[in-house]
């Protein structure tokens, strides 16, 4: 059995999934309140001031906090149902090749639990990505553990998986945020391709 790392946005679909979410699972006056509150850092982002891991994590913040987790798993699921537009059909393939082989796949995300749970299930897929605190079934609106993105996807991997025991591990990803999880594998694809080096 070898090992199957799987970036999710970008890799395994060709758009991003987080942003459409919120629009898909926020209320519309809650919407419009937070894009008022982060106008500010809304614009440094957009002039590369602000990092997206942490302008993900305000949108999370006022978007969630306050929610209750059932209801966000639940309308994660029912996001998770229009996912056949935005997957790339040669990267199911590739999925369904490694699940032929025995091999253990996992998506390795920094996009959130509620929807990527509901569609790594719905296809026998092992999960680490960006999960959302919750304190008595109520969401607090940050993250639990932090972004999983960069460097944390390679610590979340090595606290979960001996790497020693897989003949070979496969790594895949589309931007620098997986530089770290594909130095994992000894078989590595950068947006389709195979790379030797990083």
């Amino acid at each position: 059995m070898n090992l199957a790392l799987f970036d999710f946005d970008g890799t395994i679909t060709h758009s991003d999934t987080f942003r459409p979410f919120i629009d898909f699972a926020v209320h519309r006056h809650r919407r419009v309140l937070g894009a008022c509150l982060l106008g500010p850092v809304l614009a440094a982002y957009g002039l590369g001031y602000v990092p997206a891991t942490r302008m993900r994590a305000l949108v999370a913040f006022c978007g969630f906090r306050g929610r209750r987790e059932d209801e966000l798993d639940a309308l994660g699921a029912r996001y998770a149902g229009t996912f056949e537009r935005v997957v790339r059909p040669e990267v199911l393939r590739r999925i369904d090749w490694h699940r032929a082989e025995g091999d253990r796949v996992v998506v390795v995300s920094a996009s959130l639990r509620p929807y990527l749970r509901a569609w790594c299930a719905a296809l026998g897929l092992e999960l680490i990505c960006t999960e959302l605190e919750s304190r008595r079934g109520v969401l607090t609106g940050r993250y639990l553990g932090g972004d999983c993105t960069g460097p944390e996807k390679a610590r979340r991997v090595l606290a979960r998986y001996d790497l020693a025991q897989y003949p070979v591990i496969y790594a895949y990803g589309d931007t620098r945020e997986d530089r770290e999880l594909l130095g994992l594998a000894s078989k590595r694809y950068f947006r389709g391709r195979e790379v030797l080096e990083l």
